[in-house]
């Protein structure tokens, strides 16, 4: 009796992992003058699913615009940049515009650069252009509890950024110097998609979150407006009074939930984030 019940668990498990690992299916068809909508949210720690749906809305003939619709403080360096490629890319095929909802700050901002139109609420959190790396040193509690890690390394800093001990002086260096070239690859893309002065970019990329409606004001934005407003812009672009609007499929991994947390946690990543 106990076997036949581990066995009616584990397929249930097994069907329940299936389903969500599927995804939802597809919102809305795609008839002839339709816009794409691309959703980032939450914090960016991968870029595969929705560079694909970028991607796919582009090479697709029955999709004439692309709006993204973000609502993230940002992410991972790495995935805000292949994201940030994949519209740069597209967006010579077909217009695309970006709706920032509550939060398009950092990473998320990043994103939105090679836009043709980046539309924000007056409220909306944004800006943040600047580069964070950080991660728990553990070291006075392994002592505490009479832990000791034993290292054999190739060299000096292959074990850099551990978790079990405190950077060297010339380790935080090499580390700063990592975010600080990435941190200027931000204000490079920012001061050439946005048509500001490097000078100018400098003076507000210290780290700081602005309003949609102060970001208008220095230049970071093009428009205030809704969602319903950048659905009316996409409608211009391509000609079309009120265009259909679909969604790709919605995922959503049980392994991912499970397993990811604990790494973006404990391992050392350079981030375009606001905290």
């Amino acid at each position: 009796m106990q076997s036949k019940h581990i066995i009616i668990i584990a397929v249930i498990i097994a069907v329940v992992i299936v389903g969500l690992t599927i995804g939802f299916g597809l919102r809305g068809q795609a008839p002839g003058g339709s816009v794409g909508v691309v959703e980032i949210t939450n914090v960016i720690h991968s870029s595969k699913n929705i560079v694909k749906d970028i991607k796919n809305f582009g090479d697709s003939p029955s999709i004439k615009a692309i709006i993204l619709r973000i609502n993230s403080p940002g992410g991972v360096v790495a995935a805000s940049q292949e994201i940030y490629d994949i519209v740069k890319r597209q967006k010579d095929k077909k217009p695309i515009i970006t709706s920032m909802e509550s939060v398009a700050a950092s990473g998320a901002y990043y994103i939105a650069l090679p836009s043709d139109v980046i539309v924000a609420n007056p409220g909306t959190v944004t800006g943040s252009i600047g580069v964070i790396m950080e991660w728990p040193v553990i070291e006075k509690l392994l002592q505490k509890l009479g832990i000791e890690f034993e290292v054999i390394k190739s060299k000096e800093h292959k074990d850099i950024g551990s978790t079990y001990r405190r950077l060297s002086e010339k380790e935080r260096r090499l580390m700063q110097e990592m975010v600080t070239d990435v941190y200027d690859q931000f204000v490079q893309a920012t001061a050439e998609h946005r048509g500001i002065p490097l000078d100018s970019v400098l003076k507000l990329a210290d780290g700081r979150v602005v309003t949609g409606r102060q970001a208008k004001a220095l230049g970071l934005i093009d428009t205030l407006g809704s969602f319903e407003a950048a659905v009316e812009i996409a409608g211009d672009l391509i000609d079309i009074e009120k265009p259909h609007l679909v969604y790709p499929p919605k995922r959503l991994s049980l392994i991912d939930i499970l397993v990811t947390p604990m790494e973006h946690i404990t391992l050392p990543k350079l981030y375009f984030l606001w905290r």
